[in-house]
């Protein structure tokens, strides 16, 4: 078999996506069909929002990659399928988020993840 178009999911990709100042980087890390439930302040755990498929994801990613801000990783933890992730970003204003995800992997690539943010307010 030939290899994938793009590399398996480990902590360098992920870091790499994150860090990155596109959006395309990031979503080539997910499952055509990943689902994504964010929460966070405005969208609490009993009403969680849910973005299904990269197409909903990418059009998230546009958005925040759009916006002056930083974004880092600060820890990465994978155990067979599953990962956990830290990251913590800034914009260029000084407000400060702090997200953590935990994902679901399947054949290299994101196919749920659950992410839990807060930011300065």
């Amino acid at each position: 078999m030939g290899t994938a178009a793009t590399p398996a999911f480990n902590a360098d990709t992920l870091r790499r996506g994150v860090e990155a100042h596109t959006a395309a980087d990031l979503l080539s890390l997910y499952a055509d069909d990943a689902q994504v439930r964010i929460v966070d302040r405005n969208t609490q755990p009993s009403k969680p929002r849910v973005l299904h498929g990269r197409g909903e994801i990418g059009a998230l990613f546009d958005d925040i990659y759009s916006r002056d801000m930083t974004h880092k990783v600060d820890q990465c933890i994978i155990q067979g399928d599953h990962a956990a992730y830290s990251q913590s970003c800034q914009y260029s204003d000084g407000t400060r988020v702090l997200a953590e995800s935990m994902i679901t992997l399947r054949n290299g690539k994101i196919a749920e993840e659950v992410l839990i943010q807060a930011w300065d307010e």
